[in-house]
């Protein structure tokens, strides 16, 4: 785990994902990558799982779409439900670029990858971030809209305990301290 890595804010998100998809001075637009780092962004992937995605790795299984894979480091079989929206957003991108159901959707290494991450991030002024950035992205937003559950974000990063995750996401002395603030209750 990379500890200098931060999760992005939303609109560093945002930000990021728009130049890329427009290019600027120096800089072509590059919808491939930008995609790329959507769908790490969404599906909580490390982007080693992502450049080796297929669209036929997402199946439908009833009602719902479901993408099983073997993550590529730590080799856990992987298997949970994929948004219709964003299987749609995938199906669309596939489509729209002629890339066959069987075919990696992202023929891309992740040097390459990090390599035109880092030309936007300068860009923008922003430090800290890398393509693990979007993972902790999903890990953060995931923590917060799930009313801080720990244990939900633990087993969808299926990591081997709590406090990794706790590391993981940044659980900062800043809100530690802000919380034993708040909690302060001195008149009686």
């Amino acid at each position: 785990m990379n500890i200098k890595t931060v999760a992005l804010t939303k609109e560093q998100y945002q930000a990021i994902i728009q130049a890329m998809k427009q290019g600027f001075t120096g800089c072509r637009p590059n919808e491939r990558i930008a995609t790329a780092l959507t769908l790490e962004a969404n599906l909580g992937l490390r982007i080693s799982d992502i450049i080796h995605l297929r669209l036929a790795d997402v199946v439908k299984d009833g009602d719902r779409y479901r993408l099983s894979i073997v993550e590529q480091k730590t080799k856990k079989a992987r298997n949970f439900t994929v948004p219709l929206a964003l299987y749609q957003y995938i199906r669309c991108y596939c489509l729209d670029h002629g890339i066959p159901s069987g075919a990696i959707i992202f023929p891309l290494s992740e040097r390459a990858i990090q390599k035109q991450l880092k030309l936007v991030c300068d860009y923008l002024g922003y430090q800290g971030i890398s393509t693990h950035s979007f993972r902790k992205f999903y890990a953060t937003e995931i923590y917060k809209d799930s009313g801080y559950n720990i244990a939900l974000v633990q087993q969808l990063l299926q990591h081997s305990s709590a406090a990794v995750t706790q590391r993981y996401i940044g659980i900062q002395q800043q809100e530690i301290e802000k919380a034993i603030e708040g909690h302060l209750m001195l008149e009686v």
